[in-house]
């Protein structure tokens, strides 16, 4: 009896340091970086207490667009990239916006910015969680988690501390080109509505 006793303790210890020796959260791996290819997408944004939905572009590096169709305060409204800029427009009203007015394009900047510094790369390089390959790297704006699928493309990016979860889905790769529209010049007064539902107005002329 004393030795059936020692035997299973024995498979038991074996078996727990079997489990603990598993490395947490996937094993580390690299696939193809396929950050880089334009691309076209269905996005769903979760920032603190906003919730939203739109359609984002990637036409090149540097130079994004995302247009949302929810909630009533954002739908409609759209903001280009390009160069260090930022446009915003509505209706057909374009207008200037300031590098930090909205909590949106401050999500849309840190985005951008992790996945053109990953873009960059040769291969990508992280750990798997199911289909998904998590590469993980640091901003000013704080920790961030970019979600890849088999072929390398964005499926998500996470940013704990910011409380941002983005999900992308539809995704489209293909050459695709900014409208080259002409805006009128107008002035307009803008309600810009933030996470915490404060509202700010801005005066912009274009």
């Amino acid at each position: 009896m004393k030795r059936v006793f020692t035997f299973v303790l024995t498979i038991a210890v074996v078996l727990c340091m079997t489990a603990c020796a598993l490395p947490v959260g996937g094993k580390d791996s690299s696939r193809k970086n396929g950050l880089a290819s334009p691309f076209s997408a269905s996005v769903s944004i979760t920032l603190d207490r906003l919730e939203a939905e739109g359609n984002i572009k990637r036409f090149g590096e540097g130079v994004w667009e995302i247009e949302f169709s929810a909630p009533n305060t954002l739908s409609g409204v759209k903001l280009e990239f390009s160069e260090g800029s930022v446009i915003a427009s509505y209706k057909g009203l374009t207008f200037s916006v300031p590098q930090s007015a909205v909590p949106v394009k401050a999500m849309m900047l840190n985005l951008m910015k992790a996945v053109e510094e990953n873009a960059k790369k040769e291969e990508l390089s992280g750990r798997e969680d199911g289909d998904m390959l998590k590469v993980e790297g640091s901003l000013d704006g704080g920790d961030y988690t970019l979600s890849v699928d088999k072929n390398g493309l964005l499926s998500g990016f996470d940013m704990p501390n910011n409380k941002l979860t983005m999900r992308f889905t539809d995704m489209k790769t293909a050459e695709i080109t900014v409208d080259q529209g002409t805006a009128e010049t107008v002035t307009t007064t803008v309600a810009v509505t933030s996470v915490a539902t404060a509202q700010t107005t801005v005066t912009t002329t274009v």
